[in-house]
C-alpha cells in the first residue's frame, strides 16, 4: 500500500487529509462513493452533457502550474483524458482522478500512451500552483491546468461542461460540475466518456480502445 510522503507533516491540515483520501481511493478502489451535500450533485446528474458525438472539444489555451500559457497543441498526436473539477471537491474529483491513476496502472506499458488532464473550474480559489500540487497527489502524471474566467468559459463551452457556483452558509461556496471524464483521440476528436459510477472494467475497456487508436 502506498503511504504519504514523510513531508506530509509540513502540509496544511487540509492537504494532509486529502493526501490520505487519495491513498485510500487508489489503494482499495473505492468507486461507489455517494455524492454528498457538499456539492457535485448536479455535476453527476449532468455527466453526459455535451458529450454525445461530434462537436465536443477543440483547441484551448489555459494556464500551467508554473503560470505559463498551456496550448492544447502540446497534446497533438496523443490521446488524452480530460476532467473538469476543483481542488476542494470532496467526492467526485478525487474519486475520478484516483480511478484514472488505477486504470493507467492496469494498462501497464500502454498507460504511457495517453495523457490525463485535470482542469480546475474554480479560478477564484485554485491558483495554478495549487492545481499542480493537487494533481501531483494521485501517484501518476496528471497535467493540472486552470485559467482566467474567459479561458475557462471557452473550454467549458467547447466540451459542453456544466459549471455552477453554489453559495454556501457563511459566505463560502461550492461548485457543481459535469462529472464525466472526456476521452479524446490522438487527433483531438471526441472518443467516449468515462462516467462517475460505471463499472471500472467498462472504463478500462474504453481506455484500451482509446490507446489502440494512437
Amino acid at each position: 500500500m502506498t503511504v504519504p510522503d514523510p513531508d506530509d507533516a509540513a502540509l496544511p491540515a487540509g492537504d494532509r487529509s486529502l493526501r490520505w483520501l487519495v491513498v485510500l481511493l487508489v489503494s482499495i478502489g473505492l468507486l461507489g462513493l455517494a455524492l454528498v451535500a457538499f456539492g457535485g450533485g448536479k455535476g453527476a446528474q449532468s455527466e453526459n452533457a455535451g458529450a454525445q458525438g461530434a462537436g465536443v472539444g477543440g483547441p484551448f489555451t489555459l494556464i500551467a502550474p508554473d503560470g505559463s500559457a498551456f496550448s492544447s497543441t502540446k497534446l497533438d498526436g496523443k490521446p488524452f483524458a480530460i476532467f473538469f473539477g476543483f481542488t476542494r471537491c470532496p467526492d467526485v474529483c478525487p474519486t475520478s482522478l484516483a480511478r484514472m491513476a488505477r486504470l493507467r496502472k492496469q494498462l501497464g506499458a500502454d498507460g504511457a500512451r495517453f495523457e490525463i488532464v485535470f482542469v480546475s473550474v474554480d479560478p477564484e480559489h485554485d491558483k495554478p500552483a495549487d492545481v499542480g500540487r493537487y494533481a501531483a497527489m494521485f501517484g501518476t502524471p496528471i497535467l493540472g491546468l486552470t485559467g482566467t474566467d474567459t479561458q475557462l468559459a471557452a473550454v467549458e463551452k467547447a466540451f459542453g461542461v456544466y459549471v455552477q457556483k453554489v453559495p454556501q452558509p457563511g459566505g463560502d461556496y461550492t461548485v457543481d460540475h459535469t462529472a464525466a471524464i472526456y476521452l479524446m483521440d490522438a487527433e483531438g476528436r471526441f472518443a467516449d466518456t468515462i462516467n462517475f459510477q460505471e463499472p471500472e472494467a467498462d472504463s478500462l475497456a474504453k481506455l484500451k480502445r482509446l490507446v489502440g487508436r494512437s
